[in-house]
């Protein structure tokens, strides 16, 4: 419905109901892919798809695959952010849903190293671009969704729906893998890590028709009904040009949350494995133990942003990060599993989640409608490829490079990414992004 004054009104609460489990389930399934690819190069890819003749290049081998589908993903956020400006945002929730359960689903049929030489890691690697396609297109398309169907009032919550779909996902993930790893090495290197990914073709149908139920934003329709311009409309140029300033808060804040996120994630799985000679199962756990925190701490998270604002529960979480920089070493290297699954709980389950679900609201807001996917998933998926793949990959060379596998440069990595974090929230373009909204133009009332 159209007001008076030309404004959208916005769903009623049976819309949002029917958004609602588009978002959250159908970012679930794509982030449990993706979240299983990272735990997998950490334990297992390195000695199937790579020669084994040394067990650490191996595995650096296996984190660099994981690193290929980051460098890939600012392509996903870029095209498929122009797509999203143009033909609407639920087209390519759809679209990238299939691209990325699809390549999954065919990642578990690959042969391995042994059977087919060359030709595996090769296969590995194109399967892993064509999910960072998917995934970079991902979560910034589900983030404005959820965006544009909340009013006011509701925007830290609603836009906390794709992090809680994130959650979820790891949660699935690292539940999974520790269910793996828990039959031992044998059973998991034979066949045991193909199951969850040849089960993504099963998800895959489930995702994508629930996502087809989704309604488009009303914020999107509104600029659609103009459709000479919206045909007309060049988001990448706009977006360079008139807002770049948000943009760059977007790739700060990412820069700094991928790197300290995927260094929690899947960095702390393969140096405790490799490194502290902890079994496999006690750090999947401890991700999972993780998750189920971060599902109850993402709508909680959501809640205080409505209360207190976005941006400072940002930059709350980037003290928190830095605070946390050494202590998490330090009961890593206890190798005892409470304290292993306590640092990773407030890491993974306590203040990682909490950014993730500030950053639904805080990061729509830097944007105009008319730019908002484009900004969205350039920024975060640019900023994302310097920090995302490559932070793990960084952080395991560190430890590596110490005769004695010393992690205080791992603690500085934090340091930085909190950094990154802290500056980006505090150059706001909320009032510029707001500014350059469209006046509604009088109209009557109509259905």
């Amino acid at each position: 419905m159209t007001l008076h004054n030309g404004a959208t009104a916005r769903p009623e609460p049976s819309t949002r109901k029917a958004v609602g489990p588009a978002v959250v389930i159908g970012s679930a399934l794509e982030w449990f892919d993706f979240y299983l690819y990272a735990s997998m190069a950490a334990l297992v890819f390195g000695r199937l798809f790579f020669p084994a003749s040394n067990p650490t290049t191996a595995t650096l081998a296996a984190m660099a695959t994981f690193a290929v589908g980051f460098l890939a993903r600012p392509f996903g956020g870029i095209v498929f952010g122009i797509l999203g400006d143009k033909y609407g945002r639920k087209i390519v929730l759809s679209a990238t849903f299939l691209l990325m359960g699809i390549s999954s689903g065919l990642i578990g049929l690959l042969p391995t190293y042994s059977s087919a030489g060359i030709v595996a890691p090769i296969l590995l690697v194109i399967l892993r671009l064509l999910q960072g396609l998917g995934a970079g297109a991902e979560l910034g398309s589900a983030i404005a969704v959820a965006y544009e169907h909340a009013d006011e009032k509701s925007r830290g919550r609603l836009g906390s729906w794709p992090a809680l779909g994130v959650n979820i996902g790891l949660f699935v993930s690292s539940l999974t893998v520790t269910v793996l790893t828990s039959f031992g090495n044998e059973f998991l290197y034979n066949w045991g890590w193909r199951i969850p990914f040849i089960a993504s073709f099963l998800l895959v149908a489930l995702g994508f028709w629930v996502r087809r139920q989704m309604p488009e934003t009303p914020e999107f329709e509104k600029i659609a009904r103009d459709t000479s311009a919206r045909k007309k409309a060049k988001p990448l140029r706009s977006l360079i040009k008139s807002d770049w300033r948000g943009l760059a808060v977007v790739m700060a804040i990412t820069i700094g949350y991928n790197g300290v996120s995927y260094i929690f994630k899947t960095f702390s799985l393969s140096y405790l494995s490799e490194f502290r000679d902890v079994a496999a199962n006690v750090g999947a756990f401890g991700i999972s133990l993780a998750s189920a925190c971060a599902i109850l701490t993402v709508p909680i998270a959501g809640r205080i942003c409505d209360s207190v604002g976005a941006k400072k529960v940002i930059i709350t979480g980037a003290i928190a990060t830095a605070a946390l920089a050494f202590p998490f070493f330090w009961l890593l290297d206890s190798g005892q599993s409470l304290y292993i699954w306590i640092a990773l709980i407030l890491a993974t389950g306590v203040v990682v989640p909490a950014m993730l679900a500030a950053q639904g609201a805080f990061l729509s807001q830097q944007f105009p409608t008319k730019v908002r996917v484009s900004g969205l998933g350039t920024g975060r998926e640019v900023g994302g490829a310097f920090s995302g793949g490559l932070a793990p990959l960084a952080a395991l060379a560190l430890v590596t490079a110490s005769p004695t596998h010393a992690t205080w440069g791992v603690s500085l990595l934090f340091v930085a990414g909190a950094l990154f974090i802290g500056v980006g929230a505090l150059f706001d373009q909320t009032k510029r992004a707001e500014a350059a909204e469209p006046a509604p133009a009088e109209e009557t009332v109509r259905s």
